[in-house]
């Protein structure tokens, strides 16, 4: 027990980590797309929802580029709490209004908190782990997505089934976070200020090869990829004549499939390489994202489901270590364009398929072209592959 209590315990870290994705991804994001048939029902519009959901990857976009650029450990706990505390509040309040300026500030702000909690928060996780290498207690810190996923939609589901009431499960969200976010705020931070070595390295324009360049933008197709089934997955599949009320159930397996999916594609890339195996995912990525279009059996539906988490949360993790082994000595230029591109395409995603929802009545055509711009991504990285420079990645 006393472990538990160490802020020097490996095993107390990696869980204080998993609590911060909870909060910073769970709570801050995805209990939204868990929500959102429930607040359809009184108070959302679809247009309205797709456009809550592209502030909250607008503002988490500012706080990833943030975080990218904030060198100082010290300063980075200090960011991470910060972090903390704005997704209680924000997700506190949202349980007591149905007013949509609000909504648009308590979005915007539950972002930027939710790359504080998570991006951050793995900063200091990574920094305080003691062990030689931390690529496995990674692969479990990162695990956590798909934990957060499960849990959060599983405690909003079981508050709409006790109190029919989607603003409580949004007020006791915020309580369960602000219990989570005691143990992280206590073992995620250093016993004394930590000395920080600042490297200053010349910007190397040659980083930016044309295997590069399309590297970043199939990332950006990615992040489209990501969040149209990640905003609307749950009504996409209630949508389905035969599936009504199926969608939480589909959320569920995706939080589910996405607990073991980064360890798998990593190992899968470190014996087959990083862009085969990121091709092959976006693929499969691709057929989960079309399925709800051409057919209405649930089973198939519930495979929908399963690519998506099993597919999304390695993608990351591939794009991101394929995008380290490439950055030569100019890391943070190249992190920061991957994550500028997949933030933007999180942030147009949305945008469009409320457009194409309202203009043709149903999901289809939203999924029809997000589906084509995923493809596009992998098509550009197969014709490019022979240009990437460290081949047996």
């Amino acid at each position: 027990m006393n472990r538990l209590f160490d802020r020097n315990d490996n095993l107390a870290i990696i869980i204080a980590g998993i609590f911060s994705i909870i909060i910073g991804l769970g709570i801050s994001r995805f209990v939204f797309t868990s929500l959102i048939p429930s607040m359809l029902d009184n108070f959302l519009t679809i247009t309205f929802a797709g456009i809550l959901a592209s502030l909250n990857f607008a503002g988490y976009l500012g706080g990833a580029m943030l975080s990218i650029f904030i060198k100082d450990i010290n300063q980075k706990v200090k960011l991470f709490r910060i972090g903390l505390v704005i997704i209680f509040i924000t997700t506190f309040i949202q349980g007591f209004t149905q007013n949509e300026i609000i909504w648009i500030i308590c979005r915007i702000l539950a972002g930027f908190g939710g790359a504080m909690a998570f991006i951050v928060g793995a900063a200091i996780v990574m920094s305080k782990l003691k062990m030689e290498s931390k690529t496995k207690a990674m692969g479990i810190h990162f695990s956590g997505i798909g934990f957060s996923i499960l849990t959060t939609d599983l405690i909003s589901r079981f508050i709409i089934s006790q109190c029919n009431s989607w603003e409580y499960s949004w007020i006791v969200l915020a309580v369960i976070g602000f219990i989570l976010s005691i143990y992280s705020w206590y073992i995620l931070c250093f016993d004394e200020k930590v000395e920080t070595a600042t490297t200053k390295h010349k910007f190397d324009f040659s980083i930016f090869s044309l295997f590069v360049i399309i590297l970043i933008i199939a990332y950006f197709t990615e992040g489209v990829g990501f969040v149209v089934q990640g905003t609307f997955l749950p009504d996409i599949i209630n949508a389905i004549p035969g599936l009504e009320g199926m969608g939480n159930f589909t959320w569920t397996l995706v939080g589910l499939a996405g607990i073991p999916s980064c360890i798998i594609w990593m190992r899968l890339a470190h014996k087959y390489g990083s862009v085969n195996i990121i091709i092959i995912a976006m693929i499969l990525q691709c057929i989960g994202i079309l399925i709800p279009t051409f057919t209405s059996n649930m089973y198939l539906n519930l495979l929908s489901g399963i690519f998506y988490g099993g597919t999304f949360v390695g993608l990351v993790a591939l794009f991101m270590n394929l995008g380290g082994s490439l950055a030569k000595d100019n890391p943070v230029v190249l992190m920061g364009a991957l994550t500028t591109s997949y933030g933007i395409g999180q942030v147009i995603g949305p945008l469009y398929s409320v457009y194409l929802i309202e203009k043709f009545g149903s999901y289809n055509n939203a999924l029809y072209l997000t589906a084509i711009i995923v493809i596009s991504g992998a098509i550009l990285l197969q014709l490019t592959k022979k240009y990437n420079p460290n081949k047996h990645l």
